[in-house]
């Protein structure tokens, strides 16, 4: 009996495992993980520039250098450079135009300077590297701290804190 792959099942990648050989790329050569030219910048031009020609893609109804889009009135008309602000810091990234310039891309909008939700990825349990244990640990003791910002909020300080008098000028000294 022959037994058949599923075609998804071969195109699944096991994130932390490619995380880690990124990493180890960086270290020996001597790359940054954040900065300029940092891993985590270079990562998220290179997630963020295949998504935008996707919706490029679907916006013209043919893919790059397809036969269909032959003198077909809009077109690709290069990329222009655009520089998005993240929790990493500024990512370069190129973002493709059309002839008539009704390309409204939805991933990073046109005139939008911010991109966020980076952050939630680098600091994700894995990317701090802690354990499961550990995660569930820092989150109830983040939420824990949360609930006491909460409650003083709410119930301020009783009146009679605020009887005390300023200090005067003699007492500064």
């Amino acid at each position: 009996m022959t037994e058949t792959l599923d075609p998804m099942d071969q195109l699944k990648i096991d994130h932390q495992q490619l995380a880690q050989q990124l990493l180890a790329q960086a270290k020996a050569e001597g790359g940054e993980l954040v900065g300029p030219n940092g891993l985590l910048n270079q990562l998220t031009a290179n997630v963020l520039e295949p998504a935008l020609d996707a919706e490029m893609d679907e916006h013209l109804g043919y893919e790059k250098h397809h036969v269909k889009g032959r003198n077909a009135g809009n077109s690709r008309n290069g990329r222009r450079a655009k520089t998005v602000l993240t929790e990493i810091g500024p990512v370069e990234i190129e973002v493709p135009r059309d002839t008539d310039a009704s390309f409204d891309p939805q991933i990073v909008k046109k005139r939008q300077r911010g991109l966020t939700g980076v952050d939630e990825i680098i600091s994700s349990p894995p990317a701090r590297g802690l354990t499961t244990g550990e995660s569930q640990h820092t989150s109830t003791t983040s939420t824990a701290h949360r609930s006491r910002r909460r409650r003083s909020a709410r119930f301020p300080p009783s009146t009679a804190c605020r009887e005390v008098p300023p200090p005067t000028r003699s007492s500064r000294r």
